[in-house]
Parts: C-alpha cells; structure tokens; sequence
C-alpha cells in the first residue's frame, strides 16, 4: 500500500513541478503592472509597516523560538501516514485563516492592516508543523530557511519562484553552502522581499479593507491562501522525501 502511495505521490509532484515552472497568464502579468502603480501610490511610511512585519516574520522563523516550541519531527512514519496528518493540518488551518480574514475584514480599513502579520504568523506556524510532519527538526537554522523559501515559493512572482524553485530542488548542495544566521540576515533586502509576497496577494487583499464586502473577501482570500501554502508544502517535502 506504501509503494502504491508513494508513487501516486511521485506523479503528482511531477504535475505540480510542470504547474510551479509554467509562465503566468496574461492577465496576472496585467495584474502585476496594476500591482506595480498601487505600490508607488502607496505611501513610504506604509510600506515601512509592511517591511517591519515580514522582517519580525523572517526574524522570527530564522532565530526565535515562537514556532519551535510545539514542533517534535515525526519520526518512523509512512509518507502516507505524514500526509493524512499534514491534510488534517491543513483543514484546521485554512479553517484557522478563513476565520481570522472574515474578522478583521468586517472592521474596514483599520483591522484590515491588521490581518497582515496575523496571517503571516498562521502561515509560518503551518510550514513549522508541516516540516515536523515530515520528519524534519525545526529546530536547526537550515530547515527554517528551507521554511522560508516554501513562504517565497508559494508568494512570488513568476520569475522569483522560478529561482527559488531551482533553490529548493537542489537543497542538498544548496545546504552545504549556506552561510551563518547571521551573515544571511544581513543579505536580505527586507522590502524587496516584503513587495514580492504582497505583489501577489495586493489585489484581493484590497477589497478586503471594504467594510461589509471584506468579511467575505477576507475569508476566502485567507482560506485559498492557506490551501496554496499546503499544497506547496506538501510538494516541497515530497521532492526530499521522495529522492
């Protein structure tokens, strides 16, 4: 039953690498420009809020132990098994989001900007629980930048997750040539980084900060937002699971 498994799961991880590697529509590359001239609308002090709180979220991933401490790596387990638990886990997390998006987008604008680093805790609490599920310890600094390029992969433009992608399937020569924590904290440029994961969410996070409409919008935005995480996850673990 594993073998059968494993290789239903190796067909559908070659459909979702053609899927990850396929240029965008036409009208996401439109969106994308539309994207483009509501950032330069936006003003400086604005984009400082967003870039402090994926810097908090990246910050936290790489060094803290705000995610850490719940998560035991899976160990002795079928994927089969790992996967019926990561599908639980997504269920109650997209769940989790929807609940979240409909709260804070029934406020307007106000609770709207809020929903921000909400739903970047509840992603990146997610991938923790996903990458234990699989049998990796969170614990080490490497596996949470492999985290954070899963968080880049499923929230980036398609030239970015092209590159992060190529990242992610050559992880094990990538790993040996990693530099320190520190050192990589370093490199980041904070706001590009922050523009690539808003760039793609930008127009449905919009209409949330409607009041009324942004109930709605903010719950589904949430729950499909989550859905794409878990099957990005569950695609990233498979490609090391399955080598």
């Amino acid at each position: 039953m594993s073998e059968l498994y494993e290789e239903k799961a190796r067909i559908e991880l070659q459909r979702w690498e053609r899927k990850v590697c396929k240029e965008g529509f036409f009208a996401k590359k439109y969106a994308k420009k539309l994207q483009t001239k509501i950032n330069d609308r936006i003003p400086e002090k604005v984009h400082h809020l967003f870039t402090t709180s994926i810097k908090n979220m990246v910050y936290a991933t790489l060094v803290g132990s705000e995610y850490t401490t719940a998560t035991i790596p899976l160990e002795k387990a079928t994927l089969e098994e790992r996967e019926v638990k990561l599908q639980e886990k997504i269920k109650l997390y997209k769940k989790t989001a929807a609940i979240e998006g409909a709260g804070t987008g029934a406020g307007g604008i106000l609770l709207g900007m809020v929903d921000f680093p909400l739903l970047l805790s509840i992603k990146m609490k997610f991938l923790f629980e996903a990458a234990s599920l699989y049998g990796f310890d969170v614990k080490d600094y490497r596996e949470r930048l492999y985290i954070l390029y899963l968080f880049q992969l499923a929230f980036s433009s398609d030239k970015k997750r092209k590159e992060v992608f190529e990242k992610l399937k050559n992880w094990e020569d990538i790993n040996e040539q990693l530099p320190q924590k520190d050192t990589y904290l370093e490199e980041i440029d904070w706001k590009v980084f922050q523009l690539e994961y808003r760039d793609h969410i930008d127009l449905l996070k919009l209409l949330q900060l409607i009041p009324g409409f942004g109930a709605i919008v903010g719950a589904f935005a949430n729950y499909h937002f989550l859905e794409v995480l878990g099957e990005t996850a569950k695609n990233g673990y498979r490609m090391r699971t399955l080598m």
